[in-house]
């Protein structure tokens, strides 16, 4: 369907018709002051184009009139539901997190590397959720706030380096951070997701503070450790066994995630991490009355471009017409032809 945003602007069309009719002012015959002149420009009675009605300056009127009530196309209304979920991710970037004890294929790498790698899948399958990325150290920050882009919260994880925030860990900043954000969004399920491999070193509030301010705001903690188990390394005095996760308070995460009604999952290696999918794919998701979108395409260039052609052609004809005058081409072509 063929509309106008700004139809109220349509009756500037009869602007020249009433300036048409207003009483021609009188000449003054007293002293006039002269101007320069340049003799490129013509008389407004030198040219066809300018005699009688100026209707090739009300062609370019109207086509300016036309723009400026800004023509569109509406097309067939599209119906979107509204439902989907409002996930928060809480990523750790302590120093801890640079530790190589993951595999990608048959590359080992650090767990940040493999965080990066399990989440870009998982926020490329989240279509129609509302995804937001908070960023933690020695303090948190919202790095994305809730959106639909994916790909920018998938682009601002991937541009996440260590070191950035800090060296230590901040888990109660993060939980209080993440429950403040979501307060400020009505009828939302409140869901965080929080993936740390240590514990709690820094920060501004408590994880217990902040367990308490997530539990009153209603936000659904899902927790993740990430880490390996007990592994041998190499060493100048042979193979010796370490613990890399030794750090991981395991205790504080599943208390997060049990007084929140949530859950905490063991990531202890890229599989084990992808295995969350199935349990965050079941998650409630919001469901709300289905709105009505029409896809709508501008129009307004079309006459706007004709109004400039129109513009450049009225400003070159009189000067093309005087070059034309000048040359005596116009003479020698109205003029008979002599019998030989």
């Amino acid at each position: 369907m063929f509309s106008f945003a700004w139809p109220w602007l349509l009756p500037l069309l009869f602007v020249p018709f009433l300036i048409r009719l207003l009483p021609a002012v009188k000449k003054q015959e007293s002293t006039a002051l002269f101007l320069p002149t340049f003799d490129f420009i013509g008389t407004p009675t030198e040219t066809k184009i300018q005699r009688g009605f100026p209707w090739f300056a009300f062609l370019i009127w109207v086509s300016l009139v036309v723009a400026v009530a800004r023509p569109q196309w509406l097309g067939q209304p599209i119906t979107i539901p509204q439902e989907g979920r409002e996930l928060m991710l809480a990523v750790d970037l302590s120093g801890s997190m640079q530790y190589e004890d993951m595999m990608i294929g048959d590359h080992r790498v650090n767990r940040l590397v493999m965080l990066k790698y399990v989440l870009n899948d998982f926020i490329d399958r989240r279509v129609g959720d509302r995804l937001g990325l908070i960023l933690f150290a020695d303090t948190a920050y919202v790095q994305t706030p809730l959106t639909y882009d994916r790909k920018t919260v998938r682009q601002m994880l991937d541009e996440a380096t260590l070191g950035l925030v800090g060296e230590k860990t901040a888990i109660g900043d993060a939980l209080g951070l993440a429950a403040k954000r979501f307060n400020e969004k009505k009828d939302s399920n409140r869901i965080l997701i929080l993936l740390t491999d240590g514990q709690n070193t820094a920060g501004n509030i408590q994880p217990k503070e902040a367990l308490e301010i997530a539990v009153a705001a209603g936000v659904k903690v899902y927790t993740i450790g990430v880490g390996a188990d007990e592994m041998f390394v190499r060493s100048f005095f042979g193979n010796r066994k370490v613990n890399p996760s030794a750090d991981l308070d395991e205790a504080l995460l599943t208390d997060i995630a049990t007084q929140t009604g949530g859950k905490y999952f063991r990531a202890r290696d890229t599989q084990s991490l992808q295995q969350i999918y199935q349990i965050l794919d079941e998650l409630e998701p919001i469901e709300d009355s289905p709105i009505q979108l029409r896809p709508m395409q501008s129009l307004f260039f079309w006459p706007l471009s004709l109004a400039l052609l129109l513009s450049v052609f009225a400003i070159l004809f009189p000067l093309i017409q005087r070059v034309f005058e000048s040359s005596g081409l116009q003479q020698k072509l109205t003029s008979p032809r002599r019998r030989s």
